[in-house]
Order: C-alpha cells, then sequence, then structure tokens
C-alpha cells in the first residue's frame, strides 16, 4: 500500500463529518468495470434519500476503447444536493479511479481542482510490467504536484478477501465506500441490488453485499473524509430514472404500441428499456435491418391506425429525410424520437450536441413542414412523448422529438406520474366513413381533416407520396400542388396560435436575454442566477416547441439591450464579420424575428458548466467582468 494509505490509516476511526450544501463525486474506471453501475446506484440511493441528484455518465466514443488509456476512461459524474439539481455541476469534489490513467481523460477537461479527493487504486504500484510500474509512480506524483488529495486504496486486495475475481465486484466495494463517506443508507443500497441481481440467484445478491459491507468497513477505517448532504425528504412520490427510460416510459404511457428502430448511441437503451417490458402492456418493438425500414415499418403501422413511433439518433435522422417527405405528403401520424450526438457523421458517437435542430426543420427535400420539440428536462421526456403522439395524431403528421445525449444518460429524480386515461391513444375508429367527406377534406381555415382508417367501410383511399387532391388523386395541375403546400402548412400555423407564449426566467426586461433549448435549461439558469447575484438584469428563455415557435418572442425580445443564444453546436465568433456561422437557435431566431440576435456556442463533445455559460454572459456585458480561470477559446468544461 502506498504512502497515502499508510498515513491515512492512522487517522481517527470517526472523523467530524462536513455538512455541505451539494458534492460532485465520479467514478471512472477502463471501460467494462462496473463504474456506470456504481455510479448509477450512488445516484439513486442518494435521490431515494431526499436529494436533489443529477448524474451523466462518461462514455467512451470506442466499443472497446484502449486499456489504461484517456481515451477508454468509463464511469459516471453524480451530483447530489440538498436542493434540486438541474445540471452536471462544476469541477469534482471527490474522484474514485480504478488505475491511473483514467483521471486524465477528466483533467482534460477541467474535472479536477486543487483539493479534489482522489481515491486511487493501489495494485499498479506492483504491477509486474515496469512501464506501469513506472506510469503509476509518474501519475501519483503529478496528481500532488496539481494539489490533489490522493489517497492510495488497495481495492484489488480488499476484493479478494471477499471474492475470487475482483473485476466483477470492484465497483460495489467501491459503492460502499462511497456510502460511508456519504452516510448513505445501506438498507436501500441493499433493495437496489437485490431489485438487480436478484433473478441471478440469492448467492450474487449476498456476495455484493458482502462487497459493499466491505468497501463501507475500509472507508470506515480509512478514510479521513465525512460528508453530509443534508435532504430534503418529500411527501410526494418521486421516481428515479435517465431521460431515455422517460422516454420510453412515455411511450408505453402513450398508449403506442410499436416501436420500430435500428440500434445507434445514444438511443439504443430505449429500446433496451422497451424490449423488456413493452409486451406487458402490449407493445412490441421491432429491430430492423437498417434505419430506413425501420422508419417504413413504422409509417405501416401508423397507417394502419396505430401511431407508430421510430428511435434514432443524427445519422438515423438522415437516412429516414425520404420517409419523414412520405408521411408529411401523405399524412400519417408519426412520432420520431431524435437523440442527438456529436456529428457530422460518426462524430462523436457518444458525446452530446445539439448540432441536428436544422436538419429536424429542414433537412427533407421540398417544402416539409413537421412540428419539432424538445424536453430539458427527464421529467419532460416522458410527458412529452404523450403530447407528441396526440399532435401527430390532431395534425396528421410526423412529430420529432428532440433530445440529447446528456438528458438520455442523466439521471434525476422528479414526482411519479400518475397515469391518466386520457395520456392513451383513443380506440381506432371503425365505423362506415362518411362517403361525402374526401380523405384529404382539409379545413380551409385549419388545415386539418378527418383521418381514414384502412378498414373503414366507404373509407377506402389509395396513399401516395406524389402531389394529390382531396381525394388522393395525383395531380400535377399549379393550383392543386399550391393547396396541398398550403394546407399542409396551415396546420403549424393553427398550432401555433393554441401556443402560449414562454416564459421568462428572471425580470421581463433587462440588460442581456439568454435564450436555449433541450438539455442546456438547467446551466444556463444556475449561470443566469449568478450574474443577477453580481447586480446585473440578466434573465434567460428556454424554448419547447422549435417548429412552430412558440408565440410572442419579438415582443419579448423587445425589452432586452441584447439577446443571445447558448448552445452546443458551432458557431463562428463576433469577429469573423459579415460571412459569420451563428448557431443554429440563432439562425432560426434571426430568420423568424429579425432581431440582431447574437450567439455563444461550443462543441466540447460534454454538457456545458454554469461557469462557462457565466463567462459567455458577463463577455457580453457593457463592463464586462471576466471570470479568470475560464478561457472560452479554450472552454474547460467538466464532464
Amino acid at each position: 500500500m502506498g504512502e497515502a494509505s499508510q498515513s491515512t490509516a492512522a487517522k481517527p476511526a470517526q472523523p467530524d463529518v462536513q455538512d455541505v450544501a451539494e458534492h460532485i463525486v465520479e467514478i471512472i474506471s477502463d471501460s467494462g468495470e462496473g463504474a456506470q453501475t456504481a455510479g448509477q446506484l450512488f445516484g439513486t440511493v442518494s435521490a431515494r434519500m431526499g436529494n436533489g441528484v443529477w448524474t451523466v455518465e462518461i462514455i467512451p466514443a470506442e466499443i472497446e476503447p484502449p486499456y489504461r488509456s484517456r481515451a477508454g476512461a468509463s464511469g459516471n459524474r453524480i451530483r447530489i444536493a440538498t436542493d434540486a439539481v438541474s445540471n452536471m455541476g462544476e469541477a469534482a469534489d471527490v474522484v474514485v479511479a480504478f488505475n491511473e490513467q483514467v483521471p486524465y481523460s477528466r483533467i482534460d477537461v477541467g474535472g479536477l481542482r486543487p483539493g479534489t479527493i482522489l481515491f486511487l487504486e493501489s495494485m499498479w504500484a506492483q504491477s509486474p510490467d515496469e512501464l506501469i510500474r513506472k506510469a503509476y509512480a509518474e501519475a501519483l506524483a503529478d496528481f500532488r504536484h496539481r494539489g490533489y488529495e490522493v489517497v492510495e486504496v488497495p481495492m484489488n486486495d480488499e476484493c479478494l478477501k471477499v471474492v475470487e475475481d475482483p473485476k466483477r465486484g470492484k465497483n460495489i466495494w467501491i459503492l460502499g465506500l462511497l456510502c460511508a463517506l456519504y452516510e448513505r443508507d445501506a438498507a436501500i443500497v441493499q433493495m437496489l441490488i437485490e431489485r438487480k441481481l436478484g433473478r441471478k440467484g440469492k448467492a450474487i445478491v449476498e456476495s455484493n453485499m458482502a462487497l459493499f459491507n466491505a468497501g463501507y468497513k475500509w472507508a470506515e477505517q480509512n478514510a479521513p473524509w465525512r460528508f453530509r448532504v443534508a435532504v430534503k425528504p418529500s411527501d410526494v412520490d418521486r421516481v428515479v430514472m435517465n431521460g431515455n427510460e422517460a422516454l420510453a416510459l412515455g411511450i408505453m404511457a402513450a398508449g403506442i404500441e410499436v416501436c420500430s428502430m435500428y440500434p445507434i448511441t445514444p438511443a439504443t437503451s430505449v429500446s433496451h428499456y422497451l424490449a423488456a417490458r413493452f409486451a406487458k402492456v402490449g407493445g412490441i418493438v421491432h429491430q430492423a435491418e437498417d434505419e430506413i425500414a425501420a422508419i417504413g415499418f413504422a409509417i405501416g403501422a401508423s397507417y394502419a391506425g396505430k401511431t407508430a413511433v421510430t428511435v434514432t439518433s443524427g445519422p438515423g435522422l438522415a437516412l429516414k429525410s425520404e420517409f419523414i417527405g412520405f408521411a408529411t405528403m401523405a399524412e400519417i401520424p408519426l412520432v420520431i424520437i431524435d437523440v442527438q450526438r456529436g456529428g457530422p457523421s460518426t462524430g462523436l458517437p457518444t458525446r452530446v450536441e445539439q448540432g441536428d435542430l436544422l436538419a429536424a426543420l429542414f433537412g427533407q427535400p421540398g417544402d416539409t413542414p413537421n412540428i419539432v420539440m424538445a424536453p430539458t428536462t427527464i421529467e419532460e421526456c416522458f410527458h412529452f412523448v404523450i403530447t407528441a403522439r396526440k399532435l401527430a395524431e390532431t395534425f396528421r403528421m410526423p412529430v420529432i422529438l428532440l433530445s440529447d445525449a446528456s438528458l438520455a444518460t442523466a439521471q434525476q429524480p422528479f414526482p411519479r406520474p400518475s397515469a391518466r386515461e386520457e395520456w392513451l391513444a383513443p380506440p381506432v375508429d371503425t365505423s362506415p366513413w362518411q362517403q361525402d367527406v374526401a380523405p384529404y377534406a382539409w379545413d380551409p381555415e385549419t388545415g386539418l381533416s378527418q383521418r381514414p382508417i384502412p378498414g373503414q367501410r366507404g373509407g377506402e383511399y389509395v396513399v401516395t407520396g406524389l402531389a394529390h387532391d382531396e381525394e388522393s388523386h395525383v395531380a400535377y395541375e399549379s393550383k392543386v400542388n399550391q393547396q396541398g403546400l398550403k394546407m399542409r402548412r396551415r396546420k403549424l400555423a393553427t398550432l401555433a396560435r393554441s401556443l402560449k407564449p414562454p416564459t421568462v426566467y428572471g425580470d421581463t426586461e433587462g440588460e442581456i436575454l439568454v435564450v436555449g433549448w433541450g438539455s442546456t435549461r438547467g446551466a444556463i439558469e444556475e449561470a443566469v442566477d449568478r450574474v443577477r447575484g453580481h447586480g446585473h438584469k440578466v434573465s434567460s428563455l428556454t424554448l419547447h416547441f422549435l417548429s412552430p415557435l412558440e408565440p410572442g418572442l419579438k415582443e419579448i425580445f423587445r425589452h432586452f439591450n441584447k439577446v443571445m443564444t447558448i448552445e452546443i453546436c458551432y458557431s463562428d465568433p463576433p469577429e469573423a464579420g459579415e460571412g459569420r456561422t451563428y448557431a443554429q437557435l440563432a439562425f432560426l431566431l434571426r430568420a423568424q424575428t429579425l432581431v440582431d440576435v447574437d450567439c455563444w456556442s461550443c462543441v466540447p463533445g460534454v454538457p456545458l458548466p454554469p461557469r462557462v455559460i457565466e463567462a459567455a454572459i458577463r463577455e457580453r456585458l457593457p463592463d464586462h467582468e471576466q471570470i479568470p480561470e475560464v478561457d472560452l477559446e479554450n472552454v474547460p468544461c467538466t464532464v
């Protein structure tokens, strides 16, 4: 055992407990060592105890990344707080690392700070490989030079006292260590382990609990810190899940019975969750041979009367573009969930980006009006699917739901939804069709029309992707084509009239209004609070509907000296001049409102922490105050 471990063993068994409002914990390892599972369990037990929680998975881009490398770092970041939290926060307070190389992936993005406590697996100091021993010693010296509180931990040796193969239990041993540090409820841990591993047998559960207890005991005897993050128990029953699980539950709650998809990171776990549960509520998951077949199958199911969902990410959305256009022309309801990732092409398949907005709006050939929505929280991931299904059926058109990799893997507690009958899709209407009603009898005011279902006597019609008239007859006449385009576009105007103006977070007038969408909401609002704390009149606004845009934006913008967007996509800096590339939401808002909307964005492949957004806002204040440690030209993010 290394020098730090020997010294910490002499510490008091029960040190003073530090009361903290929040802490950030990271568990990082090589891929496949269970760090993500340990982080999920630690986050879940904290949420069940009554803490605010936000987690972010740390996922390598490669399926089999190099062993003991920065690129191979895998794990989880868990932010726990007394109050609710809605983003990943800043640098970590406590880090547990299974080898000395994986912390560098976190250091490279500003994830550690002087004073961070680093629990480091010490087995590498005795490796038979001289190069590994040397790398360990060099890293250990470097970590201490950087000001980290390093504690060498004999994780492997301690696990060997309980199991024959430490690789199959080190993560649970670490979970015990962290639960001792933060006074977590061991009874909840046992319940979660039984729920997760119970089907594998009693012996597996007992082995894991023995590992947990061993890690807990080691921390009690050796760790010189204890932290208490006070909990606020709630009378409201809560659930804890990540965004992809919430999407899957939303699909079931909406009464959707068919999910057709082709596996693609980071959307695949939606289908995994459904595959284990969907049949219990009468649903099926169809794994198609490719992305095009997946949406084709979904359109077929929707045409038959049961609105289906297809789930994908950016490259899949591109492949689906022709069929999206077909569903729009044929006016077939469809829900499309796009869990965005870094691009273009394969890009950063496990990392977050908000780069699909313009693709969702304009990525199909021709004039293809679709509804585009974006949840901003885990809870909204659940509820927005229900809304999307209703809108798809009401307006007879595709609805695209834009989630992203950050929401997909982040865990957050929220009030347990109470199922409502009105969430579910109504039964298919097979009563005879009125003979005098055309299959596309567009209402001239709304563009809406009644939806015929195959099997309705008298409701038979030919479905076509060609330009057609109200009777679904192929028609090339200029007047007919103009009418069809006008009616399909009018449906968006009808929906827009039913929407309410978005709510401004903060004062309704001031120096700067920050506009965002999707998963950046929590970090933007926290940054705005900080800037307001310095006496500046800064507010924010988060959009949920991107097509049609929520009404009243131009009037809201008029009350601020400057309007800017914060986004995770590429944009040029202002000094780029007239040819400047704007971030995607800024591009849209400038076109729609004719307001000189500014933007700040970057594509670090990770969520934006509040301090970086705070620095971007301050930079645009008249007599701006910079945050010294934040260089916006080389953004140091924390995941």
